[in-house]
């Protein structure tokens, strides 16, 4: 039998309606939750933190992929040290390895290039333009014509917003397109790397404590923003100066005690909240496992080679550093599934809606929608698994590029308006950038190594899931090894010309018949393979279509359900600006284990080993042990001694009263965090920073399906941390000095 925490939904709002920290929800809904904020002890009214031009939002900034803020007025801010992690490793060899010795500009002179494709967004403004969007669509429409007129509707709106290039902007679906929001966002193009601890204080830990708890990971990163001398975006020169951020966060030294309420805000990826109780079965059964193999095999891969060529390590660091992330949250989600059985749960939520629903003829459309949302969903999950292996055929860096650069020559014969999202004159310079970017992250060895394992698994599929025209393109027979497969990928190599930055870049503004005409190896696949793509592209463009009619509607009846027992709804996450408020807390790891919210130096040094992960800086020991600690040094957070929410609830026995007698290094909190959240800032009731968001523990994994208000717990960096390091261990004066403190 199952070990299954199951509560039906009646218990689960009783007893948690008080104290659930639940919602990633979107600013200007904050105005409508000030009883919600009163409560935490959060001062900033709510109508300030709907304001995005005002303290403390208009600080909170996206890396595009990861969360970060302003903490000086020249543009400094910080992040994660996974979330800079490229532009480590981008300014990294084999002989000068700054991911290993850490990096510190001691003037801004010395400051270095992230990448040419580092950004930084500012959100400036979010507009409802969901009558600009849907508004006009008619209802008979087929499911790629409905596609399409959301897309070209999307792309006039933000083609408008950008008539200043110094934006970027996007249309963003809400509630699986029930609404629409345009984002304008300042798009700062010069981003510099200013401070990175090294790897053992900004990965400490490294892969065996990623989403573990308790942690002792370092994991900040310092990054600036530029702009030319008349104050706007500019590519990167050496001419340009510091961007004059209009807000930045103050830093708090006393950080955070148990029971504080905190805030935290940035740029959430993407939850599956809303999603079906047969969606779940199709992730947990297929989707993940399947997803669990491929990762293995790239990151058993990229180890390999990695161990033996310094360079191949360096190259493919940040590379294996995702996937190693991905894996480990995978296995997470099957583990959860089997501890917490979130599939009986949604069952369960469902006939509630489906019995409120039933009891009033007036909701009945409501329910023709349900069921035309599982018949969709049915054939949205055939064409996932149809498509699966064919997708990871083309796992290869080479081809990739190839791929990008023929699509590219194909969208510019059209018109730009119909050009392809990710095609338009708006993309060029993110295309060149990614051409650019292959320098630092691309090596034929590698690229060999991991498609030929990936061609293998696809060759061992049934005929109907093999694709004949890469099969053709390639000379491939089912059952090839991936050893004979490399055998024959080997010898493309040397033939193209895509294997350096110039040869890349030689083919931006091609045509099509300059691409047929090639000889290229790679480049002569990409056109073997792209009518394939299109017409698979046409079909999942049909289902999207399709699902963009039933799933807002499935969405008006969860809104409509919640309305009537009083209780706003956030939208699932969307990598859009977000915020969300918690308390710093423990939690029940499991029977007879509860773990503390803070973790200290004192237990990192304890954990220390000769050997990485666990292998922290002799001169972190040294300043620690030397009693270089003053400012940062509490005897007593008042972390040991305050019992635990749950125990108002089931009469828990007394902690035992502890000393804390150390500087802090990583806090929990409740908030409602999922990946994008990396980097997020945290801060303390007055909107000041007290900690960065950097992972979840093992047992919230699953909250991107469901949050559990007992076990979901975010993991942050205490600033207290940061701020030790900077000055007692790493001599970060300068930034310091930059930096507005309040002790």
């Amino acid at each position: 039998m199952k070990s299954v925490y199951l509560l039906s939904t009646l218990a689960l709002s009783l007893s948690f309606a008080s104290i659930a920290d639940e919602g990633q929800w979107q600013p200007h809904q904050l105005a409508e939750l000030q009883k919600e904020l009163t409560a935490k002890g959060i001062d900033i009214p709510g109508k300030q933190l709907a304001d995005l031009s005002q303290y403390p939002m208009n600080a909170i900034v996206s890396l595009g992929y990861c969360s970060a803020s302003f903490v000086s007025p020249q543009g400094l801010v910080v992040t994660n040290h996974h979330c800079a992690y490229n532009a480590i490793q981008n300014n990294s060899t084999k002989d000068n390895n700054l991911i290993d010795k850490g990096f510190l500009a001691k003037t801004m002179a010395e400051e270095l290039p992230a990448g040419p494709q580092e950004r930084l967004y500012i959100t400036e403004a979010v507009t409802d333009v969901t009558a600009q969007i849907t508004g006009s669509l008619a209802a008979d429409l087929s499911g790629k014509d409905r596609y399409e007129a959301i897309e070209a509707n999307r792309k006039a709106l933000i083609k408008d917003c950008e008539s200043d290039a110094n934006y970027r902007c996007s249309v963003v679906s809400f509630h699986h397109g029930m609404e629409y929001f345009q984002i304008k966002q300042l798009m700062l193009q010069d981003v510099r790397l200013v401070y990175a601890p090294s790897e053992a204080v900004g990965n400490y830990g490294g892969d065996i404590d990623n989403f573990e708890y308790p942690r002792h990971t370092g994991d900040y990163t310092f990054i600036r923003g530029y702009v030319g001398k008349d104050g706007k975006p500019a590519p990167y020169s050496v001419d340009n100066v510091p961007y004059q951020s209009k807000n930045f966060l103050k830093v708090n030294a006393n950080g955070v005690r148990q029971g504080d309420g905190i805030l935290l805000a940035g740029y959430p990826g993407q939850t599956s909240r809303y999603r079906l109780a047969d969606e779940i079965s199709f992730a947990a059964d297929w989707q993940y496992p399947a997803q669990v193999n491929t990762f293995q095999q790239m990151i058993n891969t990229i180890d390999r080679l990695g161990a033996a060529d310094a360079d191949l390590k360096v190259k493919y660091s940040s590379v294996v550093k995702s996937h190693n992330n991905r894996m480990k949250k995978l296995q997470g989600l099957l583990d959860g599934f089997k501890v917490t059985d979130i599939h009986a749960i949604k069952v369960q939520r469902e006939q509630a809606l489906l019995d409120w629903i039933k009891a009033d003829e007036t909701r009945k459309p409501y329910q023709q929608s349900i069921d035309a949302l599982k018949q969709l969903i049915k054939t949205e999950q055939a064409f996932t698994q149809q498509t699966y292996y064919f997708e990871a055929a083309k796992r290869s860096d080479l081809l990739q590029a190839a791929m990008l650069l023929y699509r590219l020559a194909q969208e510019n014969q059209k018109p730009d308006a119909m050009r392809e999202m990710g095609f338009q004159l708006r993309d060029l310079k993110m295309i060149e950038g990614r051409l650019a970017r292959m320098e630092k992250s691309f090596h034929p060895t590698m690229d060999i190594a991991i498609w030929s394992e990936q061609l293998a698994e696809y060759l061992a599929q049934p005929d109907a899931v093999r694709v004949a025209e890469l099969d053709s393109a390639l000379g491939l027979t089912a059952g090839m090894t991936d050893a004979q497969v490399a055998e024959k990928l080997t010898a493309l190599y040397p033939q193209s010309s895509l294997t350096s930055t110039e040869g890349r870049k030689a083919w931006l503004g091609k045509t099509p018949a300059d691409f047929a005409a090639s000889s290229d190896p790679f480049i002569r696949i990409a056109v073997a393979i792209f009518d394939k793509n299109m017409a698979l592209e046409t079909q999942d463009k049909e289902l999207k279509g399709q699902l963009s009619q039933v799933r807002p509607a499935y969405m008006q009846a969860i809104i409509a359900y919640n309305k009537a027992q009083g209780k706003p709804v956030y939208p699932d996450a969307n990598s859009t600006l977000r915020i969300t408020y918690g308390s710093v807390d423990g939690y029940p790891a499991k029977d007879g284990v509860y773990k503390t919210p803070f973790t200290s130096v004192k237990g990192l040094i304890a954990k220390r080993q000769a050997d990485y992960p666990f292998n922290a800086p002799q001169n972190l020991v040294d300043a620690y042990q030397a009693g270089k600690t003053d400012g940062y040094f509490y005897a007593d957070l008042a972390a040991q001694t305050k019992e635990p929410w749950f125990c108002g609830i089931f009469n828990c026995p007394k902690a035992e009263v502890k000393a804390f007698n150390s500087v802090p290094v990583n806090f929990l909190s409740s908030a409602d965090t999922t990946g994008g959240n990396s980097g997020s800032a945290v801060m303390n009731g007055k909107g000041e920073l007290v900690g960065l968001n950097f992972d979840s523990t093992y047992e919230s994994i699953t909250k991107d399906w469901y949050f559990n208000p007992e076990i979901t717990r975010a993991i942050h960096v205490d600033i207290r941390y940061v701020l030790w390091m900077m000055q007692y261990v790493d001599n970060a004066d300068n930034l310091l000095a930059e930096m507005e403190i309040v002790r």
